[in-house]
């Protein structure tokens, strides 16, 4: 039987050979990987001038400390960096991981190098990505990890996750990768780059995939409180004594499900397969996506950055039929996929009225293998168009900390269950 492997393999043992024997620290062990937090990347809008909000720290020759909640425990982890987007390599240098000590400290006592092929620098080409080799570190769910990554001297930001609703650090110039002390690290940002995952060996556990847009993001929730819905789903399943499921965040704020943005990422179904598929241990998905697609089309456009072009015109067979795309795309890798309702975001009467007929056909065209009702869970009694009070931020599309804990109790968990 064919299985396509080999063209992979023989340049990967090339590679390991030419870095050398891996230590024993690096020995692959023999149980199953699974992602317990994950992260998307976007472009930076590329122009001469850009508005503050885009603009990416310096890191070249610095140390960039980013914080991660993993929703999976394990003792051995590894470390998923990504060159997606980039122009040039991405050059690390070195790379630790600890258990966090708040802000920009971590505990030195449980500091573990992270490396590639035995080596602590390596250089990823392009578009490419790479796993570190396993490391082993006591990792539990729901804590704080600092992941430093020591950054080449003439090292970019060309790609990042920009609403991390956490804050991260960049040091001033040096490896800095093990210092546990806040001293050094003079900038914080509120993005993640190039780290965007973190898996543990977890034989017999699984991930559930929360992909969409600004709502599955977390926009407008608590900074540094993981308050955003799939955080409240993980709560929930350790909760329920699920505690063997891990639920990684793939939403990016602006998202569309059928049209790329300068901004906001490519569109969903384009980007499904690497961002949902591609991660360890995924099993389900719960998908929620389209407000921004039956939004943009009616924005103006602007002169200079326009994030929301391309203004496509959609309709509800429109959206309809891409989801079947990503349904059809699910399936064929034996993969479930839940399928959420469009939350209320107070639209003008012909925008509504997409919104309402691809909510019912969510509900009942059968397609998707359950759904979440966040619709319900989260409108007006006294006005369906619009959020409930109580769970509206201010801004009344997206949820506040209440209204996002409301979706993720609204999930039907025997709908996660893996195939």
């Amino acid at each position: 039987m064919k299985t396509g492997f080999a063209p992979v393999i023989a340049p990967l043992v090339a590679a390991l050979a030419a870095w050398g024997a891996l230590p024993a620290h690096a020995e692959s062990p023999s149980g199953t990987w699974v992602t317990s937090w994950a992260t998307t990347l976007q472009q930076i809008p590329q122009r001469d001038s850009l508005p503050a909000l885009y603009r990416a720290p310096n890191v070249a020759g610095r140390t960039v400390r980013q914080i991660v909640y993993p929703t999976l425990g394990g003792t051995v982890a590894r470390v998923h960096v990504s060159n997606l987007y980039g122009r040039t390599p991405l050059v690390i240098e070195a790379m630790a991981m600890a258990s966090s000590a708040g802000g920009a400290a971590a505990n030195e006592g449980d500091t573990a190098k992270v490396t590639f092929g035995g080596r602590a620098s390596v250089s990823v080409p392009p578009g490419g990505a790479l796993d570190s080799d396993p490391v082993r570190i006591d990792v539990k769910a729901g804590k704080p990890y600092a992941i430093s990554t020591y950054m080449g001297a003439e090292q970019t930001m060309a790609a990042w996750h920009r609403v991390a609703n956490q804050v991260n650090y960049v040091s001033r110039p040096g490896n800095h990768t093990s210092d546990p002390s806040i001293g050094a690290f003079v900038e914080r940002f509120t993005q993640y780059a190039w780290v965007t995952g973190l898996a543990v060996e977890a034989p017999g556990a699984s991930a559930v995939a929360a992909i969409g847009d600004s709502i599955t993001d977390g926009m407008r929730s608590s900074l540094n409180q993981n308050r955003r819905w799939p955080d409240a789903l993980a709560r929930r399943l350790a909760q329920s004594q699920r505690a063997d499921t891990a639920v990684i965040d793939l939403g990016i704020s602006g998202n569309r499900l059928l049209s790329d943005s300068p901004c906001y990422g490519e569109a969903l179904e384009k980007r499904f397969a690497r961002d949902a598929l591609g991660h360890a241990g995924v099993r389900t998905v719960v998908m929620l996506i389209g407000i921004n697609d039956i939004n943009f089309q009616a924005m103006p456009a602007r002169s200079g950055l326009d994030c929301d072009f391309p203004h496509t015109h959609v309709d509800a067979n429109d959206l309809i039929a891409g989801y079947r795309r990503v349904i059809a795309e699910a399936h064929a890798r034996g993969v479930r996929i839940v399928g959420a309702t469009l939350t209320p975001a107070s639209l003008p009467a012909d925008r509504e009225a997409i919104r309402a007929a691809v909510n019912r056909w969510i509900r009942t065209g059968g397609a998707f293998d359950g759904v979440v009702d966040f619709d319900a869970a989260l409108r007006d009694p006294a006005d369906p168009v619009r959020l409930r009070a109580m769970y509206d931020s201010g801004d009344h599309i997206h949820p506040s900390d209440l209204g996002y804990a409301t979706m993720a109790n609204a999930v039907p968990l025997a709908d996660l269950r893996a195939k």
